[in-house]
């Protein structure tokens, strides 16, 4: 088991496939863009797995594939099918732009839980916040993963004076479908302007809420960073992921891979530790990992004033 010096049990490992993304999210990735990192030192998907699999023998029970947009990796089907072969949970985290492609290879994987990040109900203001035009064929590729029996989630990250005017109509989605909606607080990464004024807490989003609803509190898995809540005749669930004002960190068992072979023990840390070079040198990576988790602090990466640290866009993080 991958245990820090909490005592925090690591077994959910969260493998960013690509810094590439076919969006341009405002609060994900700069204007202007960002610098990649060079072919060279992103890992092919032969070292990737053998990484991955050194996790696995460590305790790693669920691997959820993000990115970037893992879907605009070119080989992202071989590792789905790879990754199909090993005995943890599959889940994937996406713009929905490009699922249409790869329902087959989902159903042939065994992977069956979906989150699809979508801010907006509207197609304008979509093109604003995405910078790109596809609102209606991600619509429509998410009525296709419930038709075709996905665990579905939309992420919606709620902004002070962009999109919160919008909960109320997200949430009657969980009315009709059969999905959870969930309204996550804006956090802080380089390039996205952040800004304490544009936080929409989890208190505001509930408040909102109760405008029209009558909400329960849900039960939650263990180590879920969701609040859960139901509505009384809704198909759905809704959930509030409050990192900013309500903190879960007591219950954490992330690890996060990025593309280019390093891990990050917590989203907001600065520090990361690269496997890719001690992988290609052939030293043994349990050490390596071992160390780099029992490290974790006790929360927020003991940054307690996130705004101000320097992190990666969260486009090369993967959430």
């Amino acid at each position: 088991m991958l245990k820090d010096q909490h005592g925090r049990i690591h077994n959910y490992l969260r493998v960013s496939l690509t810094e590439r993304c076919n969006l341009r999210c405002t609060y994900c990735m700069p204007a202007d863009g960002i610098e990649l990192t060079p072919k060279e030192h992103i890992c092919t998907y032969e070292e990737m797995l053998d990484i991955i699999d050194t996790f696995i023998a460590l305790g790693v029970k669920k691997i959820r594939i993000t990115g970037g947009e893992p879907l605009v990796r070119k080989d992202a089907d071989i590792i789905f099918n790879e990754l199909g072969k090993r005995p943890v949970e599959l889940a994937l985290t996406t713009n929905g732009m490009l699922l249409d492609r790869y329902f087959d290879v989902f159903e042939s994987c065994g992977l069956k839980n979906v989150n699809v990040s979508l801010d907006t109900l509207s197609p304008e203001k979509y093109n604003f916040i995405t910078r790109r035009d596809g609102f209606s064929r991600v619509m429509e590729n998410i009525r296709e993963l419930i038709t075709h029996g996905f665990n579905t989630k939309l992420n919606m990250v709620v902004m002070k004076g962009v999109n919160d005017e919008e909960i109320l109509g997200f949430a009657e989605l969980a009315s009709k479908m059969p999905i959870v909606v969930r309204f996550i607080e804006f956090m802080p990464f380089d390039g996205n302007r952040w800004n304490n004024e544009q936080l929409f807490s989890a208190m505001e989003i509930r408040e909102k809420l109760g405008e029209k609803y009558q909400i329960f509190r849900s039960e939650d898995a263990k180590h879920d960073t969701t609040k859960h809540y139901s509505i009384e005749g809704f198909a759905g669930q809704l959930g509030i992921i409050s990192s900013m004002s309500e903190e879960f960190c007591g219950s954490c068992n992330r690890i996060r891979l990025l593309a280019n072979g390093s891990i990050k023990n917590c989203l907001f840390s600065n520090d990361e530790t690269n496997l890719l070079e001690p992988y290609r040198k052939g030293e043994d990576l349990e050490p390596i990992i071992r160390q780099a988790i029992y490290n974790k602090k006790a929360k927020h990466a003991g940054m307690f004033q996130l705004a101000s640290q320097s992190n990666r866009s969260m486009t090369t993080i993967g959430g």
